[in-house]
Order: structure tokens, then sequence, then C-alpha cells
């Protein structure tokens, strides 16, 4: 079906108090995997192609971009394209050129008014395109290159009010918190901070979003939705699924050499996964 936007999907999602789940790819597979296991349990789905991603291929973001778009026109779901944790203004603006719609523009490392000024004038340009864009207020961390901060630390964590005046002030279409995740988490050991997200849903007008969300187990991603979270992103633990299936593969078949074999089962072994998050948030729109 044709490409849908992240916007449609999160607006609809929040609507219905339910969310969206978005998945980091990196690879052809990850793109299959995802779409596969979408398709699963008949759920839209949002696929992430985030900076680190871009660089890993070479600073290239139209050929796992071109990929992305064509599996996702030929899927059973709707599938949006999303641009994750942009820092590269350059990068920024090849966004709509490469199919997305959307984007998330990352200047939550910066301080509060540098944060907010850059953001401002991403979001800006990025409405000029017509573009959705997502900005995040707090301390999520464990992103490569930036130290991981205490989840739980009260400095780490979005104030509400602070919040409210950010997202006035910068014109966002949604907002990261931080409640209580880290990014890369390898253990599903985290816990949220449930009162904080009751005051931010009962603060902002924006959706909000979750990142770090492979560091939750399946009672806290629903709890999550329920409080009031609209999109939900995952990368992680696809590839905590991918490396677990190839490894098990080559250990069980050390003669291996032909790839497709243990991309196989590490494909199959993310759509799973897939599933299992979608799952876990509960019904989508429309469903009962």
């Amino acid at each position: 079906m044709p490409l849908t936007t992240t916007g449609e999907l999160v607006t609809r999602a929040a609507a219905h108090r339910s969310a969206v789940a978005s998945f980091n790819i990196i690879t052809l597979e990850h793109v299959e995997a995802v779409i596969a296991g979408a398709e699963s349990v008949n759920a839209p789905v949002v696929l992430q192609v985030s900076e680190n991603a871009v660089k890993f291929r070479h600073g290239r973001l139209l050929p796992l971009a071109r990929a992305a778009v064509a599996a996702a026109e030929r899927a059973a779901v709707p599938v949006a394209l999303h641009l994750d944790h942009v820092q590269n203004d350059a990068l920024l603006r090849q966004a709509p050129d490469a199919g997305f719609g959307s984007v998330m523009y990352d200047a939550a490392r910066l301080p509060y008014a540098d944060n907010l000024a850059g953001t401002r004038a991403a979001v800006d340009w990025a409405h000029s395109q017509g573009l959705w864009i997502e900005a995040e207020l707090g301390e999520v961390g464990g992103k490569a290159g930036r130290p991981a901060p205490d989840a739980h630390a009260p400095g780490a964590r979005t104030d509400p009010d602070r919040a409210r005046a950010f997202v006035a002030d910068s014109g966002v279409d949604a907002l990261a918190v931080a409640i209580g995740t880290t990014h890369a988490m390898t253990t599903r050991t985290a816990t949220l901070d449930h009162a904080l997200l009751e005051r931010l849903a009962a603060t902002l007008d924006v959706p909000l979003v979750l990142h770090g969300s492979s560091g939750l187990p399946d009672h806290e991603l629903a709890a999550a939705v329920t409080g009031g979270i609209a999109k939900v992103n995952v990368g992680t633990a696809l590839n905590i699924a991918m490396t677990g299936a190839i490894r098990e593969f080559l250990t069980a078949h050390p003669e291996a050499v032909d790839s497709r074999g243990y991309l196989t089962v590490g494909r199959e072994a993310m759509a799973r996964a897939v599933a299992s998050v979608i799952e876990a948030l509960g019904p989508a729109p429309g469903e009962s």
C-alpha cells in the first residue's frame, strides 16, 4: 500500500490512547523483518533510520531509505519512514527527497536554551517541507558517543512545566520524554516513572514518545501506553534477536559460509521480536 506518514499513525494512536511501534533499521533484513512482524499481527509500523545507521552506511542515506520505501509500498499494513536522532543539519535536509515524512531532531544533549533554539530552527524548516517533527527534552542517554546518565536521577527526567514551555516555543509535533528508560539496554529491567508520565500527559497537548523501549518488560510497555505514550521506539531488541539467532546458527553449523542461511534465521528472529513488541503495546487504533 502507499507509504503513510509517522504523523498520521501517531496522531491516530494518540486519539485512541494507543501507540504505534517504531523500529530502528540498519540492514535490508531489518526492513523486511519489521514489515513481516507487523503484517503477522496486522498492525501499522514505523521504520526508523538513525543518524548512527547512516554513518554505518558510509554516510549515505539513500540506499537504505530507497529500499525501505520500496518495501513499505509493497506491505500489507501501513508503513511510515522516520529519520531518527538527527543532529546534522545537512542530513536533516535530505529527509524529504529520500521519502521520509518525519524526523526526530536531537539537540537534547545541549543546554536548554541551545536545544530550544536549534529545535525551533529545525521545526521551521521541517514544517516548510511538510515534515512532522519530534524532539527530546530530558536525558534518555545511552546513544553512541553520549554517556548514559542515571535514568533515575532527578535531573535526567523531563520536567512537565519546562516541557510545556519547550513545546510551545519550539512548535514541535511530538516530544520524546525521559521517564526512566535508557538507549541500548540489553536487559529488560527498566522501570518507568508512571507518576511523572501522568503529569506530562496531563500537561502537554502533543503526542508523547518513549525512547529506549528495548529495556522495558511487557507490562511496562503496556503501562506506558495506558499512561499516554503514543510512539514507542525500539532498536536494540532487534539486534539482540538477530545476533542471538545468527550466533546459534553458526554454532550449530560451523561449516556454513552462505550468508543467506544465517541471515534468514536472523531475519525471522527479528520479525518475531517485532510482533512481540507490538502485541505488548495492546490493540492498534480501530481494534478491540
